[in-house]
């Protein structure tokens, strides 16, 4: 991981990536949508209120993914001192916390006409809800320090703590007697779902985590470019400070 630590290699590599990366996820992101929204078919249950999940679980999954990224980026930064894992992570938080409020919006909008209340507090909401402020947690604590370092360890140390509610997340709706449905994707039988509705929802998710990643990296290649005009202002100005005659009578015999 280190040989791509370094600010240049990191710039050069996501210049050419990134454009290909949003092509990708555009291109992805648009057969999803088209083979979700007009060829897939209702539920038989729940009618066309299940178009709702081709947003709503690829939010979920990138809130959770997102999260463990954070994680990883976060434990790098503690042991190994990653250089860009502190730009990373502050970068990944805010992106984070939309998709966890995504999230939670899509779930409030297809709880309505299946649970007929748009709020309930059970395990897996609540548990959502908690990830939603922990990802607000870490983007303010970050930037709440004059000094960026600090800002970093503060934020490192609460998004690792933070990481066991990753678990609660997963497996509340097996622990808890909850009003959200199990899991139909990801469990360890079959997936419950038919694979007309199955595979667009893939590509949604597909599609979504493109774009996800695309938009992680373009905010974190801004953020180094920031820094190095930071930098270089800064050098600029403690040059100018030592050009500068001493003030004083030399400096009045000189005038």
């Amino acid at each position: 991981m280190h040989r791509f630590a370094n600010p240049g290699r990191f710039l050069r590599l996501t210049d050419r990536a990134l454009p290909w990366l949003w092509g990708a996820a555009v291109l992805v992101l648009g057969i999803g949508a088209a083979w979700a929204l007009l060829f897939s078919p209702p539920d038989w249950q729940q009618g066309e209120t299940v178009r709702i999940m081709y947003v709503h679980v690829p939010m979920a999954w990138l809130a959770m993914g997102g999260y463990l990224g954070l994680a990883i980026a976060s434990l790098m930064s503690l042991i190994w001192r990653h250089p860009l894992a502190d730009l990373a992570a502050r970068e990944l938080s805010p992106v984070g916390a939309m998709v966890t409020a995504l999230c939670l919006a899509t779930g409030s909008l297809w709880g309505r006409p299946m649970w007929g209340t748009w709020w309930a507090w059970d395990a897996r909401m609540t548990s959502v809800l908690v990830l939603f402020f922990l990802w607000m947690g870490h983007a303010a604590l970050v930037r709440a320090f004059d000094e960026e370092e600090r800002g970093a360890r503060a934020g490192a140390i609460l998004a690792l703590v933070g990481a066991v509610n990753l678990p609660v997340i997963k497996w509340s709706v097996d622990w808890f007697n909850t009003l959200h449905q199990s899991a139909s994707v990801t469990r360890a039988a079959a997936p419950g779902l038919h694979v007309d509705i199955l595979y667009p929802l893939l590509t949604c998710a597909a599609g979504f985590g493109l774009a996800f990643a695309a938009l992680v990296l373009a905010r974190t290649r801004a953020a180094v470019m920031e820094r190095r005009v930071r930098q270089l202002q800064l050098a600029q100005a403690r040059r100018h400070d030592t050009q500068r005659p001493a003030a004083g009578p030399a400096a009045d015999l000189q005038a």
